[in-house]
């Protein structure tokens, strides 16, 4: 079902990051960090290409060294702090149509900062957005904090009170929450294109463990992504 389905992944690495700056292609146990998610998406059932979003030459090499496309660089105004990941995601379909006629089914989007993803996951939410009538699926993990019972908000004249309102004794009670671990994102490319969002009517969750979910945006959270890979290695 899924063979006759043209998958593009694109792998966004622009070159500033604030919390970790050279994040991308810092190195992480001898490879640069955005080279995991170029391999688990090369090694993907499904994905026909990978293709690397970025503004930088030099990021552009390390992918084409390992094993991914970077066909264009990205513009400069689409690849500020500022810029929607969206914006880089429908660039790059929109260049690929221009350059070579390329037309995909679905779009599958790899952050790099999260290596501890493994190829299965790709490949269930791939499954996922054609299986279950959906408009598009992206990656979560239980979150840490539930609005139901644990977390707070200040309201209007400095009142404080839950963000969610409910009557529960425990966390367990409560409803389920997750946090979307800034993984895996996978649409139907006639719904990213018309809708450009993330979250909407007709999505999908999967759910990840969080040793899978690691999200590096500073020093600490590379230091334990590293940890668990190297534990992981040793299994």
């Amino acid at each position: 079902m899924f063979k006759e389905k043209k998958i593009l992944c694109v792998i966004p690495c622009r070159s500033g990051s604030k919390g970790l700056p050279g994040k991308n292609i810092k190195m992480l146990l001898g490879r640069p960090l955005m080279v995991y998610s170029i391999e688990q998406a090369r090694k993907s059932r499904y994905v026909d290409r990978v293709v690397v979003s970025t503004d930088d030459p030099r990021i552009a090499k390390i992918a084409v060294r390992a094993g991914a496309e970077a066909p264009f660089l990205r513009p400069k105004p689409i690849s500020t702090d500022k810029s929607s990941v969206i914006d880089a995601l429908l660039h790059a379909i929109a260049a690929l149509k221009e350059k070579e006629g390329a037309v995909f089914d679905a779009i599958v989007l790899l952050h790099a900062n999260a290596p501890l993803r493994n190829i299965g996951d790709i490949d269930k939410c791939i499954e996922l957005l054609f299986t279950a009538g959906t408009e598009n699926v992206f990656s979560v993990t239980p979150a840490q904090r539930n609005p139901y019972f644990n977390m707070v908000e200040i309201g209007r004249n400095s009142r404080v009170k839950l963000v969610k309102k409910g009557n529960f004794n425990n966390r367990q009670d409560a409803p389920s929450v997750f946090d979307l671990n800034s993984s895996i994102y996978a649409w139907k490319t006639e719904v990213l294109t018309r809708k450009r969002k993330v979250i909407l009517g007709g999505s999908k969750i999967y759910i990840m463990p969080k040793e899978r979910s690691v999200d590096i945006d500073d020093y600490l959270d590379f230091k334990l992504a590293e940890l668990l890979m190297r534990k992981a290695r040793k299994r």
